[in-house]
């Protein structure tokens, strides 16, 4: 999720943990605990490549929080040694804050690799847009009446609960949509007769009404789109190719399998102009996605392999008008690349 929601979570949990005991300090360092995990992108990797697929990687893995936790509250400790008789309460409220960042994170389409060092693909349950308002805004709510009101009467502390409360339940209707688009996705490819080796559901931006539904085989991929407003339960899919034999003869070239590896294979390649163009088909809506890598050179005969340059192309700013009015309409089958 984006930052600001994820300094949100981190406080609005810290007070929640320990906010009757130790005030607004619960607020502050569980901010500063859901912000940490995020500061990954500040540290360069020497490619594009590395830079995305790393990104959620060793600094979202439980296994690392949960060992950084000890020494994050000792640290926190000698800032308010005050408070060392709540030094079991500061774990909780430290791992806690980290575990509910990379579990949030999990629930968006981008991967967390909540895992590492294992080799296991990153997470990616799908169920929320990076940005959500309807998830932040009661949880920032929540965190701004426990900064603001009293704390002799506590009302601050259980607005807070109340607002973290409403903003899980939120999360559970975006996983029962989730359950519910793929049902539909299921019933409208069988009766078209679209076969697919993979299949993606994923809400598109800043809500859980649209949903974009990507079924992918080994030589291309279709995609749909669906509200929960629709009045029928058809998704009409258009048809891309794939192009994935582009990619002969640098099949073993890094970032090619690194890619392969972190889109879970829902990746299409296009040659523009003298480069070969690995396309993450999760993050976007056709023809407009926002990570694309340039990984070879057309060469003569034979393909230069390149370390991974990422192609930027201006954002479609009218698809975000063509997802509100896509929403309400509940006419099944179009697209914003029509």
């Amino acid at each position: 999720m984006d930052t600001v929601t994820q300094i949100g979570l981190g406080a609005a949990v810290g007070e929640a943990v320990l906010g009757r005991q130790v005030g607004r300090r619960a607020l502050l360092w569980g901010g500063i605990c859901g912000l940490l995990p995020d500061l990954d992108v500040l540290v360069p990797l020497g490619d594009a490549v590395k830079n995305f697929t790393y990104h959620r990687g060793p600094s979202h893995s439980l296994f690392v929080l949960a060992a950084f936790t000890p020494l994050m509250v000792y640290w926190i400790l000698k800032v308010h040694p005050q408070t060392v008789l709540h030094r079991t309460r500061w774990l909780w409220l430290v791992f806690l804050a980290f575990a509910t960042h990379v579990l949030l994170d999990c629930l968006t389409v981008y991967g967390t690799q909540i895992f590492w060092p294992l080799p296991t693909p990153p997470v990616m349950w799908s169920t929320l847009f990076i940005i959500d308002p309807a998830y932040s805004l009661p949880l920032l709510a929540g965190v701004l009446a426990a900064a603001i009101m009293s704390r002799k009467i506590k009302r601050g502390h259980t607005v807070n609960a109340v607002c973290l409360a409403i903003s899980a339940v939120y999360l559970f209707w975006s996983i029962g949509a989730k359950i519910y688009v793929e049902s539909v996705a299921l019933e409208s490819l069988e009766r078209q007769d679209i076969g697919h080796s993979m299949l993606l559901t994923t809400p598109t931006a800043f809500n859980t009404l649209l949903w974009r539904v990507l079924a992918m085989d080994n030589e291309g991929y279709a995609e749909g789109y669906y509200s929960l407003l629709d009045g029928s339960r058809d998704i009409r899919m258009t048809r891309y190719p794939a192009n994935r034999h582009l990619l002969e003869g640098i099949e073993d070239h890094w970032p090619v399998q690194r890619l392969q590896w972190f889109t879970h294979g829902f990746y299409a390649v296009q040659q523009i102009w003298d480069g070969i163009v690995m396309t993450d088909l999760r993050m976007g809506m056709e023809p407009d996605y926002t990570f694309r890598f340039r990984v070879a050179a057309v060469g003569n005969p034979h393909l230069a392999p390149e370390a991974g340059r990422r192609v930027k192309e201006p954002r479609n700013i009218k698809a975000l008008a063509w997802i509100w009015q896509r929403i309400w309409t509940g006419t099944a089958g179009d697209s914003p690349s029509d």
